[in-house]
């Protein structure tokens, strides 16, 4: 068992036959030099990615990931993912890590070297951070404006707001704006005063008594937590939303969350230097939710 793994990975169409599967990855020193310099992904950010958490050895919500890194592919103009390949790379990770804690799996498909022929893959595991804190007492986040209007993904989709990418640039730009105001994340608002998303996470909004997210019609990526979320406060008989939500609604909201994959529920404790109200028991009971296992 080790902290830390990584694989790499001979990405193979969708019509590979199943014994070819086992011997198209292999596992690599973490660290070492495995990308050649001219690869589009450090070369120029061109490849998708997703995050999945590793919870006491269980991978949470394999297909909505899988689901989601194949409509990337689509958006992106890669190739259809073998989704069979990854399911068993992916089982193949967790199986290296230790069957109690939290980690975070990496998996990412690349156009490949330049100019893009044959893509690259790999996967990537890592310990989890502590979020505790976080999940439990909130974080302060600051509104920042992604200089577009809402709907910019339908009018422009060569920004491939819907997609995951590995340009995240300036989604890390926005974390350490955040940080340098005083905040711990950001929250992305569109240039005509609409909620968007954060750099890294959804936005779920309680305003009375339902639960209120951004549409991805809005240019924002569908969150796999959230989906997961609204399924999970649906079964229960909640009611839930996608609409759009204002700034100033968001000000007025009874509670809210960022939600991801890794991080799990974080209330937003404050925002824009002005506290917003945090539900323990309600938080208590989404975490407890996503830190169940999950398919």
């Amino acid at each position: 068992m080790a902290d830390t793994v990584s694989f790499l990975v001979d990405p193979l169409p969708v019509d590979a036959s199943p014994e070819f599967l086992e011997a198209s990855f292999r596992e690599i020193e973490p660290g070492s030099g495995a990308l050649a310099v001219n690869d589009l992904a450090p070369h120029r950010g061109d490849g998708i990615f997703e995050t999945l958490a590793v919870i006491d050895g269980h991978v949470q919500e394999v297909g909505p990931h899988l689901a989601r890194l194949a409509n990337s592919a689509r958006l992106t103009e890669l190739p259809e993912p073998n989704l069979e390949q990854w399911r068993l790379v992916i089982r193949r990770a967790a199986e290296r890590v230790p069957a109690e804690g939290e980690f975070a799996l990496k998996i990412a498909l690349s156009r490949g070297v330049d100019p893009g022929t044959t893509p690259t893959g790999w996967v990537h595991v890592t310990p989890g951070a502590d979020f505790s804190a976080a999940r439990e007492r909130g974080i302060r986040v600051v509104s920042l404006d992604r200089g577009v209007a809402r709907g910019a993904g339908e009018r422009a989709p060569w920004l491939l707001l819907g997609a995951k990418t590995l340009s995240y640039a300036a989604n890390m730009a926005a974390i350490r704006e955040a940080r340098r105001r005083g905040a711990d994340d950001a929250l992305f608002v569109s240039s005509d005063g609409f909620v968007l998303e954060g750099p890294t996470s959804s936005v779920i909004a309680r305003i009375g008594d339902e639960f209120v997210t951004t549409p991805p019609a809005a240019g924002i990526l569908h969150g796999t937590t959230q989906r997961s979320i609204f399924a999970h406060l649906e079964g229960q008989g909640r009611r839930v939303a996608y609409r759009d939500l204002r700034l100033d609604e968001l000000r007025r909201a009874d509670a809210a969350w960022l939600v991801s994959s890794v991080r799990m529920a974080a209330p937003i404790a404050e925002l824009d230097g002005a506290p917003l109200p945090v539900d323990p028991a309600e938080t208590a009971a989404l975490n407890a939710y996503l830190l169940s296992p999950r398919d």
